[in-house]
């Protein structure tokens, strides 16, 4: 049927035209955005389980901040416990040469002068061996406690180690005389078994947290890839398909100018 109140053909037309540009806006926008879900509106349940996913990988980022900041401080205690070894052996060394029934007091007195220097260094070394605010092996020293998950439940306790004079019962030894110097020698020897307990507990604290972190760094990395899997847009269909809708718009456009014309055609039956 012809009619001049009612242009079927042109509403049809109107309709198919609107729906490509909806759907032309919506290629354009993921291509612009890299998103095929970037607001709810585009798929309320993914966007959902996706915003679900970025909460869980915002708190790892701060887990796997904790650890990295617990194996910095732990490396620290580490060095510095390297450091104390290098001087415990020097005290050693100092201590038997004191030993000698042979030396003159003068000898004696600068041995001991060399290794009262090396207790004073090991007591800078320790008040220095700082990370963060926390030192582990002062006296009363630190525990490093970090978070092991995105929920804050789980933790990993690294025990602090007591590498002071008193802590390695080092403080009052001198080499004044041979028989001081002869104690001197079994106290080191007694510090050096401790400070090697004590740096094997530090590093297998260290090694945990690394273990632990490097695990975090992994499942961040698969939520980060589930996240792009369900709201990620694939740029080269969503670029053929943009191709496709402007010629789908330009034949559509033509189809409404055509029928757009056709009430014309109702006058011609007039002349």
């Amino acid at each position: 049927m012809m009619s001049v109140n009612t242009n079927v053909g042109a509403m049809i037309a109107l309709q198919n035209l609107n729906k490509t540009n909806n759907a032309l806006e919506m290629t354009q926008n993921r291509i612009n955005t890299g998103f095929k879900v970037s607001t709810a509106k585009d798929n309320g349940a993914v966007f959902a389980i996706a915003q679900t996913m970025r909460s869980e990988v915002a708190g790892i980022r701060s887990v796997k901040t904790a650890l990295e900041n617990g194996v910095s401080s732990v490396d620290v205690a580490l060095s510095a416990g390297s450091g104390i070894a290098g001087l415990l052996i020097e005290m050693k060394e100092k201590a038997v040469l004191a030993a000698d029934s042979g030396l003159t007091t003068d000898q004696r007195t600068a041995l001991d002068n060399d290794f009262q220097a090396l207790k004073t260094q090991i007591t800078t070394i320790v008040n220095n061996a700082e990370f963060n605010g926390i030192n582990m092996i002062k006296a009363s020293g630190d525990d490093v406690v970090t978070i092991a998950n995105s929920d804050g439940t789980n933790t990993i306790t690294v025990a602090a180690q007591d590498l002071s004079l008193a802590g390695l019962s080092i403080t009052s030894n001198d080499l004044t005389t041979g028989t001081n110097a002869s104690t001197a020698i079994t106290a080191v020897d007694a510090a050096i078994t401790s400070l090697n307990t004590s740096l094997g507990s530090l590093g297998t604290g260290a090694k945990a947290l690394e273990v632990h972190s490097s695990f975090v760094t992994e499942l961040q990395d698969s939520l980060d890839r589930g996240i792009g899997n369900l709201v990620d847009a694939d740029l080269a269909v969503e670029s053929a398909k943009l191709q496709s809708l402007q010629v789908k718009q330009q034949l559509g456009l033509q189809a409404l100018s055509i029928a757009n014309q056709a009430p014309q055609s109702i006058l011609s039956l007039f002349r």
